[in-house]
This record gives C-alpha cells, structure tokens and sequence, in this order.
C-alpha cells in the first residue's frame, strides 16, 4: 500500500523548480511539468526518471528551505515514484528537511577536529542569539559532522534558501551573524568562499607546501598557481597534456599504464585502479559508466575538496580519460552536499570544457564521446560506500548493496561502472605525464606514487601535505611545524581508523607499513591529539558519529552502533553494567560482531577507533560526559 502524504499541492516556485530540472536534462519544455500532472509515457520510460529525485529534492530545498508535503506529491508524481519512497529518499539526507523550518540554517561542525577547537563555543554562542539547536523563525542552527575544513577549525556551513550556500572557516559567532545579516544580491560570491576579512582564498593555508618552491609536488604541483576558474591558465599550465597523451596511446595502453604503475584506489580500499579500468572496459554489456566519487566524508579528511577547489579542470580531465579508456560515454561526478565552493567550481569547469570541445559528442575531435553530470549529494556519510553512492544516483536509499556483482559487472543502472575516488583520478594525470614504471619507481609493493594526507589536531601547520609513499609518520608531522604540547596519540585513516601511539611514530606510511602495527592508512587522515585533549569525550563522539551515519539496513551495524554509544555513555554517568571490566568486554563483544556480520565498510570499521583505544589504553582514564552528538538524523 502506498504511503499517501495528503491532498496538498506545490506552490508555484516549488512546481518550477523541479520544472527547471526537468528541462535541464531534456526531459520537458515550457511550462508541461505545471500544465500536467502525469507524464504521457508510463513503463520503463517512467521508470527512467527516478535518477532525477535527488536533482529535484535539492532543488525544492535551494527553493523553499523545506520540503513540503505539497513538493513531495509532486516530485512524486512528476518523476512516477510512489510516494512513499520520495519520502523515504527525502528523509535519509541530513541536508534536507520535511518538516517546516527557518530559511537559514547554520551547520555547526562539532566533530573530532572543530569540536575542541571551538564548535562547541559556536554552538553555545548561537543557543543564546538564536534561540536552542533547530529551533528559530528566520535562521536556526543545528550540529553537525566533519564539514571536511578540518585545517580551518572551526568550521560552519549556512544552508541558505534561493541563495548560495556558503562555508566559514574559521569560524565565530560574530562572522556568522554578519553574514547571515547579508542582503541578498551581495553574497561572496563564487571566487571567495566567505567574507572579506577572512583568508579562504589563500591556498597555503590549506595546502602549506605551495607557499614555497613547490619542489616534489605533483598533485598540488597546480594548487594556488592556477586560476580555479579559467580553462586557458589550466592549459598554460600543463593542462589536457594527459588527454592529448591518452589518446595516442589509446585505451589498451593507458590501461597498461596505470598496470605498469601500480596505482592502488586512494579511497581507503587500495583496489588496483587498472584491473578495475580494464574490467570494465572488456565488458560486453553496453553502455559503460564513469563515477567519480567526490563524497568525502569521512571525520578529518578533507584532501579532496582542496583539490576540487583549487585545481576542478584536473579533475575533469582525467574523469575524461578515465572515460575514454573505459569505454564509458557518461560520466557522473557526485560530490558531497557540504562543498559549495568546490561545487560551483566544477560545474563551472565542466560547462567551460563542454563549451570548448574537451566534453561533448566528439572528444578533441578524436571520435569519441564522453560527458559528465554533477551531482549533489545531501549529507550522508554511508554514500561514500560506492554501492550505496549508486543506490543514491538512482534515486534509491542510499544503503549499500551486495557485493558481489561489483559495480565493474554490474553497476550504475546495472551496467558495467568504473568508480574512482577524487585523488585516484588526479594520479591518472601524473601516471600519463611520467609512464608508468617511473610513477611505480616512487614508494614500492602496492604503495606507489605519492600520497595526499589531511594533517590536522595538535600541529603548527595543519593541512594538507603531499609526500612519498614511506615516508615515516614521525616525518610528516614535523613537515606540518612539529606537535603542538606534548603528544599522546595519532588517529590515522579518520573515524574509521585507529589510533598510534608515539612509540610508533617511525611507522612508514604505506599500506604493508601501516598494516604491519595494525592500522590503516585509511582517507588520509593524520589527526594528532596532545595531552590536553579530551580522549574519552572524542571517542563518545566517533562513536556517535557511526550512530547517526548507520543507514538501519543491517541488524549488526544499526545496534550495534547504537549499543557502542550506550556503552561508552554509561561509563562516563559512572553506571557501567556490573563493573568497568564488564562494560569493556561488552564494547569488545560488539565490535567483533560488527566487524564480522556487517554488510558494508561502514558497520565493519565503526568499532575501529574505540577498540584500537581499549588496546592501547586510552580508555584507562574515567569517561568524559561531554560527547552529545546531533539528533534529527531520519533513518
């Protein structure tokens, strides 16, 4: 039986806007959404439109602030989704509301890196000026998870109705009540993030190294050097050499290449990207697609957004040539909803490229086509997980799928999908520009090339750093000014990592090095946490983090995330069940099982931090009760 939502209708701007992405994607012309309720065509054609359901929900949302139930209907009756599963989509996205609510609305990061570092002052600032978390006429504010400005701590998001979303790093009170008193027609704009007073466009801020010569830069050699938004300083600049490359080697050889190269995912799962390339690019079933996953969202990662941001055409050439080499003719980048810069840079970038030929029905005139689609996501960690990313493109819940079929057999729309993370893509580049046996020359095993890492917490100079695989952890942190006090713990890999001790700060970062003391290179994540820290108040928090991300698919990861929060609760009220000892062992017991029976990553690496702190004793001191996570994530 269908859910039916009620009788009400979509006011005018609300029927328009999912009319404008109708036609943007060519699916209506004129006014046909508003003048019919149903489209002529039924089926398989019907059906062909629900990849547009999250387009259209962001675009009530960008709209209204709020999704009606009046928008709801018609969303669902425009694209021929039942209405129960519009709502069910609509409700599994932090991002989107279905409940009545101020047209500005301030997301206030109090994740592991913004938290200590004055998030939670924001937040206490905000309760008393407006008024307690999501409640407020005109603007209300609400907690949030990592919004990925982790080297600006702290950090805000305003998500604003029929203006541009904007993010403030570093934060204050102050800062976000001057832009919310902003009138509309004078925002920032799209070149600088934020207001005038703050340094947003300085590119060594978040990516310390290309303030100096550059030397051994390769992924960032372009951060700060070129303009983000012109396709002419992008060729001056070396940009398309790698396009112009690929194409006389042709497909067989830049698969080769990256072979020969030994260039592993930088997504966390380390998959050798040239089987997955070649995989797809041998399947007979046509079409072929190219995903770029770009929903970085991990706590503490932000490498990906510096890269977007800064340098959005390399991106776009090498989802080009990942493209041709795959045989795919469309191509989809989907970046997380919490980027509005790095968003607008791309679409920006994609419609350049188009303009000029490098996008489009004849590729550089070598006869091939390819395009790509950008796609908003709307806060949901689980749709970095690639098959719950596809669910998301498809208009789906954005809960993970079995595996196998893998994507490379059968992914988005069921057909044969190459899905490669943001700074994969980018060594495509390098790997073309050098051959693939000088990239594979750099590091060694499966960890070649050079790697990104996203250095935040207790350092001089948080940021993100370029270095050669196998450099040492110890290395790293004084290239980013040295440790801050006295250091207790690294967090390596995020939330979903684990923590080392400074006894093993001579580990070199690579994936057979890490492994070898039991933890993971992960996202990228080096979070150094000093004496001072509140160790037991930041695992209450990953572990709340999980709690909320938890898509409720799979009984092992929806309780026991929530039962690890419990625990981790009680201890710090001073009630543990039975005695301390006990209540370890429970957190212990959880974390085998959810490792053990979950479906996806995410249920599977949730206990990892609070179990690599009950190893290493970082639990030995009483809990803290400051750990309250977000609330009013619908699952």
């Amino acid at each position: 039986m269908d859910l039916r939502l009620s009788n009400a209708e979509a006011s005018p701007a609300e029927q328009e806007a999912v009319a404008a992405v109708l036609r943007e994607h060519g699916r209506v012309t004129g006014d046909e959404i508003r003048e019919h309720a149903y489209f002529a065509d039924s089926g398989h054609a019907a059906r062909g439109r629900r990849h547009l359901l999250l387009p259209a929900l962001h675009a009530v949302m960008d709209e209204s602030g709020w999704i009606s139930a009046g928008a709801l209907n018609h969303v669902a009756r425009v694209l021929s989704v039942p209405p129960a599963d519009v709502y069910g989509v609509a409700t599994f996205y932090a991002m989107f509301a279905v409940e009545s609510r101020a047209p500005h609305v301030v997301h206030v990061c109090d994740d592991i890196a913004c938290g200590p570092r004055g998030g939670e002052e924001i937040a206490s600032r905000l309760t008393d000026e407006l008024g307690p978390e999501g409640k407020g006429a005109d603007a209300c504010w609400v907690r949030s998870p990592c919004l990925g400005l982790c080297e600006r701590a702290p950090a805000v998001l305003l998500q604003r109705a029929r203006r541009p979303d904007v993010s403030l790093a570093p934060a204050t009170a102050e800062a976000v009540a001057g832009e919310l008193a902003r009138p509309a027609g004078q925002d920032t704009g799209v070149a600088v993030d934020l207001p005038a007073d703050h340094a947003f466009a300085d590119t060594t801020v978040s990516a310390p190294q290309t303030g100096g010569d550059r030397v051994g830069l390769r992924l960032l050699r372009r951060v700060g050097l070129v303009d983000p938004e012109s396709l002419d300083d992008y060729r001056a600049h070396g940009g398309y050499t790698a396009l112009r490359r690929a194409i006389e080697l042709e497909p067989t050889r830049v698969i080769k290449e990256l072979t020969d190269a030994s260039l592993t995912g930088r997504g966390g799962a380390a998959f050798p990207t040239g089987v997955k390339w070649d995989g797809v690019a041998r399947a007979p079933e046509r079409p072929h697609y190219l995903v770029c996953n770009a929903d970085e969202s991990e706590p503490g990662t932000f490498k990906d957004r510096v890269l977007m941001e800064s340098d959005p055409f390399g991106l776009i050439e090498a989802m080009t040539i990942a493209g041709y080499a795959s045989g795919s003719e469309r191509g989809y980048l989907y970046i997380r909803g919490e980027y509005p810069l790095a968003t607008r840079r791309l679409q920006h970038a994609i419609e350049a490229a188009r303009t000029r030929g490098y996008l489009g029905d004849d590729v550089l005139g070598a006869g091939f086509a390819f395009d790509i689609e950008l796609r908003r996501g709307a806060g949901a960690y689980i749709c970095g997980e690639e098959t719950a990313l596809l669910n998301s493109l498809e208009g789906l819940r954005g809960e993970p799928r079995n595996k196998p079929p893998f994507p490379s057999v059968k992914g988005l729309f069921g057909k044969p999908t190459v899905i490669n993370n943001v700074e994969t893509l980018y060594n495509v580049l390098e790997v073309l520009a050098v051959g693939g046996p000088a990239f594979a020359s750099i590091g060694g095993q499966r960890s070649t090339g050079t790697k990104l890492f996203c250095v935040a917490g207790a350092v001089q100079t948080p940021g993100v750093y370029e270095v050669d695989f196998g450099t040492t952890l110890r290395e790293l942190l004084m290239l980013a000014g040295g440790v801050r006090g006295e250091l207790r713990a690294v967090l390596l890999g995020g939330a979903a990592g684990g923590f080392v001790l400074p006894d093993r700060l001579d580990v070199p970062l690579t994936l057979e090095g890490t492994r070898e003391i039991g933890s993971t290179l992960g996202s990228g994540v080096v979070l150094a946490v000093d004496t001072s820290a509140d160790m037991p108040a930041m695992l209450r928090r990953i572990a709340a983090f999980f709690r909320d991300e938890s898509c409720g698919q799979c009984v092992p990861c929806r309780v026991g995330t929530v039962r690890q929060e419990e625990a981790l609760a009680r201890l710090a009220r001073g009630v543990p069940l039975g005695s301390r000892e006990i209540e370890l062992a429970l957190i212990d017991d959880l974390a085998r099982v959810m490792v053990d029976a979950s479906i996806c990553g995410l249920g599977q690496t949730a206990p990892s931090a609070v179990r690599s702190a009950l190893d290493l004793g970082l639990l030995d001191a009483p809990i803290s009760s400051n750990g309250a996570s977000r609330n009013g994530r619908a699952r």
